[in-house]
């Protein structure tokens, strides 16, 4: 991580026992990962920037490990997503930069995942938060774990910062309903069904 200035990172879980209805055998668990660092390329356009998912690499490796730990192993990983604050000096392409490290981390780590890692980012001022999506891991159509987690920290992103953020989730929504693909039908060849 030589370019890479962390100030501060941040873990939390939820859990959630029941949405108004029964109580389901176990709870659903979520859990996010923030990291706020430097952004090298605040304050002005810089045209070559994609050197610095290199340096984001091992920080999301560190992000993924510590989640999947919190949520007790892998093998429960069933939801995914990432995403990025940016602070005022920077642009929205230097939180696109977190796509491949974010998202490759966590596949990395989750062997059977094949859907694609969902994602969303934004600029913002300090305090800013971000509804970060969930897709199940290895098929993007099961509407059962179509959900978010909102995060954000009271103290960034600074406007010369980026937020990066990493979630994972151990199952569907409570009490999910809405029909669609069951996670128990995926194909798993593509990703998508």
């Amino acid at each position: 991580m030589s370019q890479l200035n962390v100030r501060k990172t941040a873990y939390s879980v939820e859990e959630i026992f029941h949405e108004g209805g029964p109580a389901p055998a176990n709870p659903l668990r979520r859990a996010a990962a923030i990291a706020i660092i430097e952004n090298p390329f605040a304050g002005r356009y810089e045209p070559d920037i994609q050197w610095f998912m290199e340096d984001l690499k091992p920080l999301g490796l560190q992000m993924a490990r510590r989640l999947v730990e919190m949520l007790g192993g892998a093998d429960k990983i069933e939801g995914y997503g990432k995403g990025a604050l940016i602070g005022e000096a920077g642009e929205l392409e230097h939180g696109a930069l977190w796509h491949a490290p974010g998202g490759y981390a966590m596949r990395e780590l989750l062997n059977d995942s094949n859907a694609i890692v969902p994602s969303t980012k934004k600029v913002t001022g300090v305090g800013g938060r971000l509804d970060v999506p969930i897709t199940h891991i290895n098929a993007s159509y099961v509407r059962s774990h179509f959900d978010s987690m909102e995060v954000g920290l009271n103290d960034a992103p600074k406007a010369h910062e980026l937020a990066v953020i990493l979630v994972m989730s151990t199952g569907p929504r409570i009490h999910d309903r809405a029909g669609g693909l069951a996670a128990k039908d995926i194909k798993g060849e593509d990703g998508l069904r």
